[in-house]
């Protein structure tokens, strides 16, 4: 890369590459040789910027011009404008939101500033199709050292001292894993990596995957080293095309320089790695499930002990660690446990990578340190919330997680502080909702979603949370009465007590903390057959408010069933018992005549 004055950065994550980034690449790659720039100037695709909220995004190194929403069409006002005339393209720089001013470097932006990326060091910055650009970036570095200088014992005690904790959601102590997976006496040993990443709105590993494999291949090296494993195999799901593909790539390419295989820096160590393909089974997340996945058998929990690390795979030892975990571990090598632990908070430290989406103005990929408070997140990473609306609720952990109010807005994220609050950590999942959400609707997506994704296994998930989404259809129906709720939280809570694995131990999360923090919406449901919020459509009433109404027509013209009647210029009436709420008369009213009762 020394050869070129300049490097053009364009995003090549998912997101981005949905939004066209790849034409883009290719507009600049023409426009670039179209003005006899080709030696000095490169556009590199790179993994996700993080700031999927202003994507496609376009970075000018050196200077560091930070370009959002780019298109196609701009690519070539990029080249003459920037490159040739020296002038920023001031239209596609990211506007503060607060003074309005346009900002050019993302160090300066908000989306920006409290973050620290470890496991997303690299995402965004390198091609991740080329190992070239990790190893410049230190690549295989760390385990070099290791091959050298450490043994396996003396590697797993650094992992322990930084107090690493799995980012899958258990958060159970990386190290000590490890440990536990090399005393276990075995001739064969295997190392996992759990890229089945199922919670809704969430894409933390895969933006991982996609942007930098290698740290992963390398974390897994170092982990075979330390547990004493020749074999890794990474379980992913098939729905990630392009996170694949560079696996593909990187695994190739580690191959060829000799660091995969055989005899890896000329040590003895011999690591390969195998890429397992899922089908997209949430409970395929939790590591027996996953493992039975791997071995062909339907992906079902077994009861532990034993653990994975005494007989898994194969009935082998076997060390589960997922993605952002592993990312974490070849930075830790290279600068130290102490500086690991000096990150984050006492008992959770380092970082933690979130998927912010939701109702919240700046949608993105976030790594932010442990102990940062959920207001900060939301309202100073996130922006705030979307049209200026009120905040309400986020729902952190994904759908085994809880939902947490205004009241918790400076609880410290760490994996204690969630538990007690009634969420968890989960994997990164972290969904933002405002004043229309309706808490008993919300609860009832969730427990829909882990319905469908029950592996059936167990009486307390397959029939349990049946019975519990039937009874929150029924209330939001507005059919339930005050025995329901009753019935609700006891159901609730012998699931959580019986369940088999993590799945259906916290599938009733989103039921018990929503009827913890929000019970008057339930008792609203209940008692007043009305859903607060407005969106329950059994419970709607759409009304026109005669002191409004001009008599203009347009809400009748618009009913797809003929509910609405009354004479021009004089006040209409809907027919609730014909209305089948689709909402059209409400859209089209210019007066604010029609609202929801």
């Amino acid at each position: 890369m020394a050869k070129f004055k300049n490097h053009i950065l364009v995003c090549g994550g998912t997101g981005c590459r949905a939004s066209e980034s790849e034409a883009i690449a290719v507009n600049l790659k023409r426009s670039i040789d179209e003005n006899n720039l080709e030696n000095d100037v490169q556009v590199v695709r790179t993994g996700c910027f993080g700031f999927c909220e202003k994507g496609p995004v376009v970075k000018m190194v050196p200077d560091n011009t930070f370009y959002v929403h780019v298109t196609p069409d701009d690519a070539e006002d990029l080249v003459l404008e920037h490159l040739i005339k020296g002038r920023k393209v001031e239209r596609l720089l990211y506007v503060d939101p607060e003074t309005k001013e346009h900002v050019s470097d993302s160090k300066h932006m908000d989306f920006y500033k409290k973050q620290i990326r470890i496991a997303l060091r690299n995402c965004g910055f390198i091609n991740p199709e080329n190992i070239d650009e990790y190893i410049a970036r230190d690549g295989y570095s760390a385990l070099g050292t290791i091959l050298d200088e450490m043994t396996p014992e003396e590697s797993i005690k650094v992992v322990k001292d930084s107090g690493l904790r799995g980012r899958g959601g258990g958060g159970f102590p990386t190290g000590l894993k490890w440990e536990i997976t090399l005393q276990s006496e075995s001739e064969q040993k295997y190392v996992v990596c759990n890229a089945d990443e199922g919670d809704p709105g969430a894409f933390m590993d895969r933006s991982i995957l996609e942007g930098d494999p290698h740290s992963v291949l390398e974390a897994m090296a170092i982990c075979g080293y330390c547990i004493g494993a020749d074999t890794g195999l990474i379980y992913i799901r098939a729905e990630y095309p392009l996170a694949i593909k560079r696996l593909k790539i990187a695994i190739d390419q580690a191959r060829d320089y000799g660091l995969l295989g055989k005899d890896i820096f000329g040590a003895g160590f011999n690591f390969d790695v195998e890429i397992r393909y899922g089908a997209g089974a949430f409970v395929c997340g939790e590591e027996t499930a996953l493992i039975h996945s791997m071995e062909g058998l339907r992906g079902e929990p077994t009861v532990k002990p034993p653990f994975p690390s005494v007989s898994g795979y194969k009935g082998k030892p076997t060390n589960v660690n997922n993605v952002e975990t592993f990312a974490n571990i070849p930075a830790i090598f290279l600068k130290g446990a102490d500086w690991f632990r000096k990150i984050g908070t006492e008992k959770s430290p380092g970082t933690k990578v979130f998927a912010l989406a939701g109702k919240v103005n700046n949608v993105g990929l976030i790594e932010v340190p442990m102990g940062t408070t959920l207001r900060e997140v939301i309202f100073d990473i996130g922006g705030g919330i979307k049209g200026g609306k009120k905040f309400k609720a986020v729902q952190t952990g994904g759908p085994s997680g809880g939902c947490l109010t205004e009241n918790h807005l400076d609880l410290p994220i760490d994996y204690d502080s969630l538990i007690a609050s009634g969420s968890m950590m989960g994997s990164g999942g972290m969904i933002v909702m405002d004043e229309d959400d309706c808490m008993v609707s919300v609860a009832k997506f969730y427990l829909d979603f882990t319905v469908e994704e029950s592996c059936g296994k167990c009486t307390p998930c397959r029939v349990g949370n049946k019975r519990l989404y039937e009874l929150l259809e029924k209330i939001t129906l507005g059919k339930g009465d005050e025995g329901d709720l009753t019935r609700l939280r006891n159901l609730a809570n012998v699931i959580k007590d019986t369940a088999l694995c993590g799945l259906g131990q916290t599938s009733p999360n989103p039921v018990l903390s929503t009827m913890d923090n929000f019970p008057e919406e339930y008792e609203a449901h209940v008692k007043e057959s009305k859903c607060p919020a407005g969106q329950c459509r059994a419970l709607m009433q759409y009304v026109i408010n005669p002191k409004l109404c001009t008599g203009c027509t347009l809400c009748a013209r618009v009913c797809p069933v003929d509910a609405i009647s009354g004479d021009k210029k004089m006040p209409h009436f809907i027919d609730t018992s014909i209305c089948i709420k689709c909402g059209a008369c409400m859209d089209k009213c210019k007066f604010g005549a029609i609202s929801i009762q």
